[in-house]
């Protein structure tokens, strides 16, 4: 005679105990849910900061490292400057003595003419020999001025160049760095001018909701294709300044105005 199935196991709850069970299970889920997110939102705002830390210290390494080639440069160009202004000194110094021996010169050819006159007064003479002797030597001397006067002649306009050339490069280097300001003052005023359009970058992360219209906005920065379908859109509208259905396109942003009172703005900002 076959015997009758057990009884079923029993149940260690109630059944009227199951939805308090699963409304705390769900409750501790979307507690893990939470904590897991809040966990990846402040990985993702400290990994944020770590590389807005990282590009100002690049920014500040780079800031250092070209003032410090500045500082260097115009500590090497006011070497070479005294250093030719130091030569251009002696040159002129040797030149004055140059100077100095021909003048020299000149007067001793007249102190013996006045001496061979008083001397030819008084009946004296002197030999034809001595008066060679003394021209030749006279003619050496004037030979080796004149070769000493195109020598530092030479000098002056070899040093009067470089100095030239060293003020143009210098007046070039100014140029170029006042143009490296204007430009950089240009993209200064075009990111503030983004930023007031589009919202500061760096205030905002990546998944941020205003970076579709963002990137929207600035495809034709990044894109060719992109800027040749917005130019040949632009260029569809296009018409003359004198058209009284339209005007010619703005040569830049166009801001808007401030708020006209308290209370808009405060619905602007």
């Amino acid at each position: 005679m076959s015997q009758p199935p057990p009884p079923p196991f029993p149940s260690r709850f109630p059944p009227r105990c199951f939805p308090p069970l699963r409304r705390k299970a769900e409750r501790s889920r979307q507690k893990r849910r939470r904590r897991k997110r809040l966990r990846e939102e402040a990985r993702a705002a400290r990994e944020e900061e770590a590389a807005r830390k990282a590009e100002r210290e690049a920014r500040i390494d780079r800031w250092r490292a070209r003032r410090a080639q500045e500082v260097e440069e115009k500590h090497r160009e006011q070497e070479l400057k005294a250093a030719a202004d130091s030569v251009l000194s002696e040159v002129r110094k040797k030149q004055a003595d140059t100077k100095r021996m021909a003048e020299i010169l000149r007067g001793l050819e007249k102190l013996r003419k006045l001496r061979k006159e008083a001397a030819a007064r008084k009946g004296v003479c002197p030999p034809p020999e001595a008066d060679e002797a003394f021209e030749n030597e006279v003619q050496s001397l004037r030979t080796l001025i004149k070769k000493r006067t195109e020598v530092y002649e030479a000098e002056e306009r070899a040093l009067r160049v470089m100095l030239e050339g060293e003020q143009e490069e210098e007046r070039k280097r100014d140029l170029e760095k006042k143009q490296k300001k204007e430009k950089e003052k240009l993209l200064q005023q075009k990111r503030e001018m983004d930023s007031k359009l589009f919202g500061n970058p760096e205030e905002f992360p990546l998944y941020h909701f205003l970076e579709p219209f963002r990137q929207y906005y600035l495809q034709a920065e990044y894109s060719v294709p992109a800027l040749i379908q917005i130019r040949h859109e632009w260029d569809r509208f296009l018409v003359p300044a004198d058209h009284p259905e339209g005007s010619f396109i703005a040569p830049g942003w166009v801001l808007p105005s401030p708020p006209s009172s308290d209370i808009w703005a405060t619905a602007v900002g």
